[in-house]
């Protein structure tokens, strides 16, 4: 009895939020779960528009932070014109930065502009936010880099999220440069995304040199994120900087039709 007690409590300490260091002068570490969801504007793949659906996804992770690709902001009938990242983060009690990759002049005056990009919840504070926009060939659409700066426990975490072009490897190898730069040493950082590119491809390379992949280091089998209902690829990434960790990493497939991606999960100390 005594030793299954203490078993049990050495693994509800592994699991707190927030770990205490033994000595006052030892680095500050935080345990971080995040989740990279491509939502596909929460259009499943049984062709039903279902915001909820996705939010019940996001809820039964239980993600401390998400970062979102495919978000529409008042952006068509498609998603009857909703604000999906703010209605998500009302259904859900997070706090929400939306980075506008597509921002286009409103269908009628008084109107919201039509926007579509990334979006990061974060059951912590954000204290700061900015979106970058990245290399765009002619006749591509337009990328960003989201970045969102959290209050994790006194802890600043920098959470970055992006979704690289689906059809030009020139223009994602250009824009995994370009983020490489615009994170540089920023620690600790997270990076999540869908990137569009498989894990041997040349543009996954230039991350590697810069961060740490969070599937090889600390997950299982193949990875596969797309097609959902049937997985054969590894396009979805979660990203960690110098001191940050991970610790478990899962593909989420509980509600393959939720979106055309599965999301991705990973458990990350982040120490500070």
């Amino acid at each position: 009895m005594r030793r299954t007690l203490a078993i049990v409590l050495m693994l509800s300490g592994i699991l707190l939020t927030s770990v205490t260091p033994a000595n006052a002068g030892e680095p500050r570490q935080r345990v971080l779960s995040v989740l990279s969801f491509n939502i596909h504007h929460a259009q499943g793949t049984d062709d039903v528009l279902d915001l909820a659906r996705v939010a019940g996804v996001i809820r039964d992770s239980g993600a401390d932070v998400v970062g979102l690709q495919e978000v529409d902001r008042h952006y068509s009938a498609r998603s009857e014109w909703a604000d999906q990242a703010a209605e998500l983060a009302g259904m859900l009690g997070y706090h929400v930065v939306f980075g506008a990759n597509i921002d286009r002049d409103p269908p009628a005056a008084g109107s919201p502009r039509i926007q579509y990009g990334t979006a990061i919840l974060s059951r912590y504070p954000v204290t700061a936010w900015e979106n970058t926009h990245l290399f765009r060939s002619p006749n591509q659409e337009q990328r960003g880099l989201l970045h969102a700066v959290l209050d994790v426990h006194g802890v600043a975490v920098h959470v970055y999220d992006t979704h690289l072009a689906a059809s030009s490897q020139v223009d994602r190898l250009e824009q995994t440069r370009q983020i490489t730069e615009l994170i540089g040493g920023t620690t600790p950082a997270v990076l999540v995304g869908d990137l569009n590119a498989l894990p041997e491809a040349p543009e996954i390379a230039t991350l590697n040199t810069a961060f740490t992949d969070a599937w090889p280091a600390s997950g299982k089998g193949a990875g596969a994120t797309y097609p959902a209902e049937a997985p054969d690829r590894r396009i979805d990434y979660i990203y960690a900087s110098r001191s940050v960790s991970p610790l478990v990493t899962r593909v989420l497939d509980r509600d393959p039709a939720a979106s055309d991606h599965l999301p991705l999960m990973s458990r990350l100390l982040v120490r500070h």
